[in-house]
């Protein structure tokens, strides 16, 4: 089984992200805990479905739960070990994780001003983990260049050390919080 190559960190950070992404706790991921999670992000940003920021989030998110339902095998629920054999792939597929990437910044990246502000982070941070998480330290991680901001460079390239990285000093391995 592929999902077995995952090593003990990468069954950590993906198991603390799939926990939060399952909204109902039935140990699988489904359509109804990705418009959970969906929900959740509007309501922290003030914010539904109906307005042109919603429907953008919403699709985005939407979108993201079709990659990830097909890439699982298509069958509308998908468990902890079929994601960790999706990512056991993603090293040698670098374009299917900054494309999940340059979607996840336009979703983060509220007003469009082409960077990721703390703020904004730390919505995210509250949004996927449904909790008020700190992120300060993380955010100050993930700022590479010390602007005060991430790029959609820093971002790509820390979403992809989160998903398809083992290295546990890599800041990006931090996108979704401490590990």
């Amino acid at each position: 089984m592929l999902g077995a190559m995952a090593s003990d960190f990468q069954r950590r950070k993906i198991s603390g992200v799939f926990g939060a992404m399952d909204h109902d706790g039935d140990g699988y991921l489904t359509e109804a805990d990705f418009r959970a999670l969906t929900a959740r992000w509007l309501d922290l940003r003030g914010t539904d479905a109906s307005t042109p920021d919603g429907q953008r989030l919403t699709g985005i998110m939407m979108g993201w739960w079709g990659t990830l339902d097909d890439a699982a095998g298509g069958g509308g629920k998908v468990s902890l070990e079929q994601v960790l054999r999706v990512v056991d792939e993603l090293p040698r597929m670098p374009g299917a994780v900054t494309g999940t990437a340059e979607a996840m910044f336009e979703a983060v990246d509220e007003n469009g001003d082409g960077v990721i502000s703390a703020a904004e982070y730390d919505r995210l941070i509250a949004a996927w983990n449904g909790v008020g998480t700190p992120s300060e330290d993380v955010f100050a991680l993930l700022d590479t260049d010390g602007d005060g901001r991430l790029s959609r460079e820093e971002f790509t390239g820390h979403w992809f050390e989160f998903w398809a990285g083992d290295d546990p000093a890599a800041p990006g391995s931090r996108v979704f919080g401490r590990v």
